[in-house]
This record gives structure tokens, C-alpha cells and sequence, in this order.
């Protein structure tokens, strides 16, 4: 970095300073780059404060909750349970800040003069402006300015009473009541841990499937999954207003109604955050949301000097591809104009309900299709957690595509199936590697018969393809 009081010169500026602006800076300067992160308030990531670990740590709770109520079926009896919701949320927000702080500490090691506190603005496909009239040109720039809440219309005006991510978990003790709005990650995960901590929840969705699962036997393992925590209501518009002490939510759809809520979770979705970035000054193609189009490859705009990176470019906002597109982003910024695409990691995502919903890969129409059911698997029921079903996608020759799952141990379970999908192994590789007895594990053999079946595999003679007692 160069540069006198009023203009400053890089190789590469980022824009936003969270997990893809961390990762973007750090590659980039790698290169050897000269780099310049911006960020208005360098709070750390969006997973550290609002999102991934706060939640976990909400559902942590109710999970000892939940064990505790069906401790009895084992035999096991545990008297006068109590949740003291002010302890709940306490713990969430003091393990949080561990976190987070873990995530700042990370700006202090950045180089002098690399961090700015300030918001940046385009003037230029290469040059920008900040809020204290400072000018900065770079040889190319990184959009990771993030998402952000997104509150509709018929749900504003609620005050306090209107929760989002980025609030609830700011709560002093658990709401009395709860209508969450939205049935994907967010809203599902949250909607059940507090049902599962004792607030009453209600969940509206306009939607009739939940988590935007593919399989219609996933789909319904999923609602299974959930549908005792929360009440459920599908294919319905919601609007709001305040009232005494809380919310009158309205519903529409086949059973239209309203009722109160101390508290609305608001969970439809996190735009990106692009407002105030002057982007009709870069000179970027937009699409018809206003998000600049680009090579999700190469992470560019066009051929312009700029690149996008995470949950901004509105792509799949997860954690894990804002890590990779960061570092994607920022490589390809420092060498510009030599751009290098990259070969991106197969899709996988995650919604931590109890049991976990997860998705690997792809689902190509034609592809042979395994099952495994969940709902009288050994380990499973031992655990007295037999519940859920896996579909697994295959090509002709039984090379592994894709998996959706919603059963017991699918956040682990997935793990080795995208693993084995990276890896272009086929269900036969997968079935001639060792399962010990009596795992969760055990539980994906049917699946990968089917396809080896459909494939026209058999297993060698040397080979036991019995499935023990309880597999």
C-alpha cells in the first residue's frame, strides 16, 4: 500500500471483512499483493456472531433438554426438569464472544495499515471512495461485503418484538412464544430448539416442503423430524402487527387463522449486502436483483478488475464456499489480469436439525437411485433414535453423484459420501472398504447395494454381502 493522506494505492482491495473478505486479503497477499482490507466495523464473521456458532450453541441446549424428556425409555429417570432460559441464553452469548473474539484476534495480525475502518464506495471499475473523503485505486477489487437481514413488508413496524439472526440470540431469556417465519436453515433450527426448550413455536412457511429438500421420502422424514417440536403450518402468506404484550400474526392458505406470539422470527432469507457499494459507477453488468454477473469459476465480474466472493454474489451461502471463494477471489485478484478458473468442491450443505438434514452433490434425472431407511436401523434403535431415510445418486457405471439424507449421524454420514464423490468413487468402492458393527454407517449399505444392483455389480465371493443382526 502507497499513498498520500487523500488517495491511497494497492494491488488488491476487499470489501467487507468477513470469512470470504478474511480469506480473499490472506490469498491474496500470498501472491504477494499489496492488499487493503476494508470493513466498517471489523466485528468478525457473520458465523462467529449471528449465524453457525450462536445457533449450534442454542442447540446444544436443546439437546440436553431433549435428552432428558426421553431418558425414561431407557429406563433412565431424571425428576423436575427445569430450564432457566435467562442461563440459556447467557451461555450462548458468553460462548459466542469466545468465538468471535477468536475471529478479531485475526485482524491483529493483518500488517500495518492493511485494515481501514471505513466504508468503501465504487467510483470506477478500479477505484474507490470512503466515507472520510480518502480515494483508493487498485489494480483490482474484492466484492465480500456479505447478506443481510431482510425484513418484508406485511412483517415491518414490529419493533423488539420482530427477531431476526442477527438479534434473537441477544434475547435476555427464551420468548414466551414464537412464529417463526421461513422453513429453511435458519428458521427450522431455531424453531426447534426452542420448541425443544419449551416455548410454544409455530412455524409458517410458504412452502409445503421444508429445507428445499429434493426427495419427497427425505422431505417427509424431515418434517417427521421436526413436526413434535413446533406446529407446522405450509403454503401460507404471513403479515404482522403489534398488539399489547406481543404479535397477531395472519395467515393465509388452506387453514387461515391468526394468533398472538410474544416474539416473530424472521428467517425468508439474507439477501446480499450490495447497498451503498455505488455500483453504477463500476461499470459492471448487473442482473435483474442488481448483483453483479460473474464467472463463479474464476470468481470475476465479466472481464472487469473486480471479483465477488460469498454470501455477496448470492450463489450458496455457506461458510466452507465463502472460505473457498475468498481465497479464489483474491488469488485470481492479485494476478489479474491473469485469471485461473478453478474447479469448484462438490455441493454439500447442512441443516442441523435432530436428525440433521444434509445434501451432497447432485441429483441428475436418470440417475440410478439407492435407499437406505433409518426407521429400524441397528445402532439407531439402540439409541433410541430409529428414524429417517438416505437416497443416494449414481451414474450408469455406479460412480457416486449426490446423496440427501435425513436420518441419525447424517452430518458425519455426509462427510464420507461427499468425500467418496470428490474422490469419483462408485458404491461398489464404497462397499468393499470396512464397516465396523454396530455403527450408524453400517445403515448406508442397502443404498449402495441398489445402485450396484441397478449398475449390474455384484460383490466379489470374497466378500460377505450379509448384513449382520442390527445392521
Amino acid at each position: 500500500m502507497s499513498g498520500d493522506q487523500g488517495r491511497l494505492t494497492c494491488d488488491v482491495a476487499i470489501i467487507g471483512a468477513g470469512t470470504a473478505g478474511i480469506a480473499a486479503e490472506a490469498a491474496a497477499r500470498k501472491q504477494g499483493a499489496r492488499t487493503l482490507l476494508i470493513d466498517p466495523e471489523f466485528r468478525g464473521t457473520l458465523c462467529a456472531n449471528t449465524g453457525c456458532m450462536p445457533s449450534k450453541l442454542l442447540l446444544a441446549a436443546a439437546h440436553a433438554a431433549h435428552d432428558i424428556r426421553r431418558a425414561p425409555v431407557f429406563g433412565v429417570h431424571a425428576e423436575g426438569l427445569r430450564i432457566d432460559g435467562k442461563v440459556v441464553m447467557k451461555r450462548v452469548r458468553d460462548e459466542r464472544d469466545h468465538f468471535v473474539a477468536a475471529t478479531r484476534e485475526s485482524f491483529d495480525k493483518l500488517p500495518e495499515g492493511v485494515a481501514i475502518r471505513s466504508r468503501a464506495k465504487f467510483t470506477g471499475p478500479n477505484t474507490l471512495i470512503l466515507d472520510d473523503g480518502r480515494q483508493i485505486a487498485a489494480k483490482a477489487i474484492v466484492i465480500a461485503t456479505g447478506s443481510t437481514t431482510m425484513i418484508p413488508p406485511p412483517l415491518q413496524g414490529l419493533g423488539d418484538r420482530a427477531l431476526t439472526n442477527e438479534t434473537i440470540f441477544e434475547l435476555s431469556d427464551l420468548p414466551e412464544s414464537l412464529a417463526v417465519i421461513g422453513g429453511g436453515p435458519i428458521g427450522l433450527e431455531l424453531a426447534q430448539a426452542m420448541g425443544r426448550l419449551g416455548v410454544a413455536v409455530t412455524l409458517f412457511d410458504k412452502s409445503r416442503t421444508l429445507g428445499k429438500a429434493r426427495d419427497p421420502q427425505v422431505a417427509k422424514a424431515l418434517q417427521q423430524a421436526v413436526e413434535d417440536d413446533m406446529t407446522l403450518r405450509f403454503g401460507c402468506d404471513t403479515s404482522a402487527r403489534p398488539v399489547d404484550g406481543g404479535v397477531i400474526v395472519e395467515w393465509s392458505g388452506d387453514d387461515s387463522g391468526q394468533a398472538v406470539f410474544s416474539h416473530v422470527l424472521i428467517a425468508v432469507g439474507r439477501p446480499p449486502n450490495l447497498d451503498g457499494l455505488g455500483l453504477d459507477q463500476s461499470g459492471l453488468a448487473l442482473d435483474d436483483h442488481g448483483t453483479p454477473l460473474f464467472n463463479r469459476q474464476t470468481l470475476q465480474c465479466g472481464d472487469a478488475p473486480v471479483f465477488m466472493a460469498g454470501d455477496a454474489n448470492a450463489d450458496v451461502p455457506l461458510l466452507h464456499e465463502a472460505s473457498d471463494e475468498g481465497a479464489i477471489a483474491g488469488s485470481n485478484a492479485a494476478q489479474y489480469p491473469v485469471v485461473t478458473p478453478d474447479q469448484r468442491k462438490t455441493a454439500f450443505s447442512m441443516i442441523f436439525t435432530d436428525p440433521p438434514h444434509a445434501s451432497v452433490g447432485i441429483a441428475p434425472s436418470g440417475a440410478l437411485i439407492g435407499r437406505a431407511d433409518y426407521s429400524n436401523q441397528g445402532r439407531a434403535r439402540a439409541e433410541a433414535r430409529a428414524m429417517g431415510c438416505m437416497v443416494v445418486h449414481a451414474d450408469p457405471q455406479g460412480r457416486l453423484l449426490g446423496a440427501e439424507f435425513c436420518a441419525p449421524g447424517a452430518e458425519h454420514l455426509s462427510h464420507l459420501l461427499v468425500w467418496a464423490i470428490e474422490r469419483g468413487l462408485t458404491a461398489m468402492d464404497l462397499l468393499s472398504l470396512p464397516f465396523y458393527h454396530p455403527t450408524l454407517e453400517e445403515g448406508m449399505k442397502p443404498a449402495l447395494r441398489d445402485i450396484c444392483a441397478q449398475a449390474g455389480q455384484n460383490q466379489p465371493a470374497n466378500q460377505d454381502s450379509a448384513c449382520p443382526p442390527g445392521a
